[in-house]
């Protein structure tokens, strides 16, 4: 996540709280973002703009007014994934200049550990909160970035291999030219007696998947396949999500770059997760004097 301009996450710190309760106290990061942009009549355009390394701005902003309402106390931060009102969160209305005011108290915090750090270590600039946040979300884009760096027929195989972890049966990779509008075809397995046949198209792009090509996707399978998967390193287009779901149309499963870097964390694919420890100063304490 990346602050940009004079604060434009603190506007949506309110409106995440409303959207939380208004989900019945949790939900996902972007069952939360979408709920935002529907509540306040965000134009497509505005959901779509993207930041220089991938990551729409809006959802972005949205993620760094949940933190600053972690440090309140007033979401909770034990499960990744998951975003929870606590008690105090449930019945705290926040109005533009409560927000502004949050904001500014925990940038003053923030600055005053800066400086005692900088007392203690002249390498220091940070505090560890923003440093964990940084840290996660420069790993994120690490990893969509390595993605996006695939050659077109490496994504595809890697897509294959990535269909084949979560339970694809028989993946395949239609051979370059001769893809009929596809890129694979795979087998998913329900139970013994319930199998669908799906077609997946790979999009490995830095930008946006129109609602045409979505649509492309969607003949191509007519027919040939119980099921449709578009896979991309970028984004969806806010028509390419209608499209995806069109009332009586076959749906269109979508997965952008950002649902992929989660999947690979998931299953740790291509990732190595790191333990960090913090000193309990409180065990140590007694064995500080006598």
């Amino acid at each position: 996540m990346k602050r940009k301009g004079k604060a434009e996450f603190v506007q949506w710190m309110g409106p995440l709280l409303e959207a939380l309760k208004e989900l019945g106290d949790s939900a996902t990061p972007q069952e939360a973002s979408d709920l935002i942009a529907v509540n306040y009549n965000l134009p497509d355009s505005k959901k779509e703009e993207l930041m220089n390394s991938g990551v729409p701005r809006f959802h972005n902003q949205v993620c760094w007014a949940r933190q600053y309402l972690v440090w309140e106390g007033l979401l909770g931060s034990a499960k990744r994934g998951i975003w929870t009102l606590t008690e105090e969160g449930k019945k705290t209305v926040l109005s533009k200049e409560d927000a502004h005011k949050l904001s500014k108290k925990w940038v003053q915090i923030h600055a005053k550990k800066r400086r005692e750090k900088a007392l203690k270590s002249r390498t220091e600039s940070k505090t560890q909160d923003e440093e964990s946040i940084e840290e996660e979300i420069e790993g994120a884009s690490d990893l969509l970035g390595v993605l996006q760096s695939m050659t077109p027929n490496g994504f595809e195989r890697f897509c294959k291999y990535l269909l084949r972890v979560y339970g694809f049966e028989r993946v395949e990779v239609t051979p370059v030219g001769k893809d009929g509008g596809v890129d694979g075809y795979g087998i998913l397995q329900i139970n013994p007696f319930v199998s669908f046949k799906v077609i997946f198209q790979c999009k490995r792009y830095k930008n946006t998947v129109s609602r045409a090509q979505v649509g492309d996707l969607r003949n191509a399978m007519i027919g040939r396949a119980d099921k449709g998967i578009m896979i991309t390193t970028g984004i969806f287009s806010e028509d390419a999500k209608r499209e995806a779901v069109r009332e009586g149309a076959p749906a269109i499963e979508l997965v952008n770059g950002n649902e992929l870097v989660k999947m690979l964390e998931t299953e740790e694919i291509g990732v190595n997760s790191k333990t960090v420890f913090d000193v309990d100063h409180a065990f140590f304490k007694p064995y500080m004097t006598g």
